[in-house]
């Protein structure tokens, strides 16, 4: 076969502690089981703890758990064989292989480059000092990261000294690069004021701030204009800015300012460039999104963004896109904590102080769904409601009691895409990608609990035609990401198989 593994990595001979090195392969493993599991195999039966499937190549897999599966096996003559991190790996890509009739090089190196990521991480965070602030603490947990991905963690696959000092995930904090652009080169658009207070920049330039990764990255590109003084270099700013989950928006605490910026890097499965044609809809699609907040009931709020700034001759490289803080949106005395902490867990995460999961999943729904369901029936607007672009505001005892969505490059408008696309797109986020998360947390937590009568009251109180058929269909859209890359398909072209719905009235 030509997907031949290249030799495992030995944490030992690079001088990390093994244990690391183990714990790497087991966080590594569990969302790409769970993208297996779900794409590609097919369940068999239960052998106690374990859970057996057979795989395209009709050999038989088992693990152990559920939510996060582990302790992948592979039968062979009547024996059960442990997998590590690199033999499961291999094991994946001969079964898509097969499944597919495609060979993907390029997702099979990510995955073994999310799993190095994450050794990395678990040894720089054991020497760093994590933040403590609750809401920086939940952007900077992620781990493991999303679910259900094949290579969550993958950095490009370059050396930790290039990613590492700007990981969320290792406690990175650090100033930005101030640049002066020529003046005659500038690209603004929206409300881009809160730029020209974080420098100076001197007669016929505009402060343009950079990611000092992203300035690394597109070197070459920039070169000649550095070169004849359409760029300029101004030192960097006198605060630290913090990376989010999102590694490339990055929260300025003294200027309660969200920045987000090009990267030009695969995380996920998107190179996360703020491409062009996104900018460009900018405008529409967060004044869309605003007017569909300001009509909600409750106190619900969207994290505008304002505007963005960018060199005409480097549109994308350079752009920087201002995204609205806390600031006037937040409850008083409420702490925002991004949703997706709470399904991987974090020190001080709310859900240890929920004794009683039912008042606590109650108060949840009641803050998370109906500003997605409203948005999308009144205004046509379909926000990306997963967990990444949740922020959930606790009070004093850790119970929800607002709302915070982000992100209008992932948001889609009635306008441009067929209703019954768009509600797919909806109910995967919200409810798949993110309810179905939130409540394996809380059954886990708490046996014997079960959250879905409330989730189905939660929803049936909204009068929108598609709810009946929600509650009564046996299955949910979920995204396939693992096939999605194997195949090299577009990352926006969002392809789903049906998952049990654990909504359905007759669950």
């Amino acid at each position: 076969m030509d997907l031949m593994p290249p030799p495992a990595d030995d944490d030992s001979a690079h001088g990390a502690d093994p244990a690391t090195g183990c714990l790497a392969d087991a966080r590594a493993a569990v969302p790409l089981l769970n993208c297996l599991l779900r794409e590609v195999a097919r369940p068999v039966r239960r052998e106690g703890d374990h859970r057996v499937h057979r795989l395209p190549s009709d050999r038989l897999l088992r693990v152990r758990g559920t939510r996060r599966p582990v302790e992948p096996e592979i039968e062979a003559a009547g024996t059960w064989h442990r997998l590590d991190h690199t033999e499961l790996v291999k094991l994946v890509a001969e079964e898509l292989r097969r499944y597919t009739g495609l060979s993907n090089h390029e997702l099979f190196a990510e995955m073994l480059d999310s799993r190095d990521v994450v050794a990395a991480l678990l040894a720089a965070r054991a020497r760093a000092t994590p933040p403590d602030d609750l809401y920086l603490c939940s952007e900077q947990s992620l781990l493991t990261g999303h679910t259900h991905h094949p290579a969550p963690k993958a950095r490009g696959g370059g050396p930790e000294t290039e990613w590492l000092p700007y990981a969320p995930e290792a406690y990175a904090r650090f100033p930005l690069v101030l640049l002066g652009l020529r003046e005659d080169t500038v690209v603004d658009e929206g409300d881009t004021s809160a730029l020209d207070a974080l420098g100076a920049a001197p007669p016929g330039y505009r402060l343009l701030p950079a990611h000092p990764w992203q300035l690394d990255l597109a070197a070459r590109e920039l070169a000649g204009a550095f070169a004849d003084g359409r760029l300029i270099r101004l030192g960097t700013t006198a605060f630290d800015a913090w990376p989010t989950a999102a590694i490339r928006t990055l929260y300025t605490p003294e200027w309660d300012l969200f920045l987000k910026f090009s990267l030009d890097v695969r995380i996920t499965n998107d190179i996360r460039r703020l491409w062009r044609h996104d900018l460009l809809a900018l405008r529409r699609t967060d004044a869309a999104v605003c007017a569909a907040f300001a009509a909600c009931e409750g106190p619900s709020a969207w994290l505008g963004d304002r505007g963005y700034r960018t060199a005409g001759f480097a549109f994308e490289a350079l752009a920087v896109l201002v995204r609205d803080g806390f600031g006037g949106r937040l409850l008083p005395g409420a702490a925002p904590v991004l949703a997706a902490a709470l399904v991987e867990g974090f020190d001080d995460s709310p859900l240890d102080r929920a004794a009683d999961p039912g008042a606590w999943w109650t108060a949840y729904l009641a803050q998370v769904v109906p500003p997605a369901l409203t948005a999308f029936a009144e205004h046509g607007v379909v926000i990306e409601a997963h967990l990444q672009n949740t922020l959930v505001a606790v009070d004093a005892d850790g119970l929800p009691v607002q709302a915070l969505y982000r992100d209008a490059e992932g948001v889609k408008l009635l306008a441009d895409v067929p209703r019954q696309a768009g509600w797919e797109r909806l109910v995967y986020c919200l409810v798949v990608n993110h309810l179905i998360e939130i409540a394996g947390v809380l059954t886990e937590r708490h046996p014997g609990f079960d959250p879905w009568p409330a989730a189905r009251r939660e929803f049936a109180r909204h009068d929108l035609p598609e709810i009946p058929a929600l509650l009564a269909s046996p299955t949910l859209p979920a995204k396939t990401n693992l096939l999605l890359r194997w195949t090299g398909a577009d990352g926006a072209d969002a392809r789903y198989r049906p998952l049990p719905n654990p909504l359905a009235q007759n669950t």
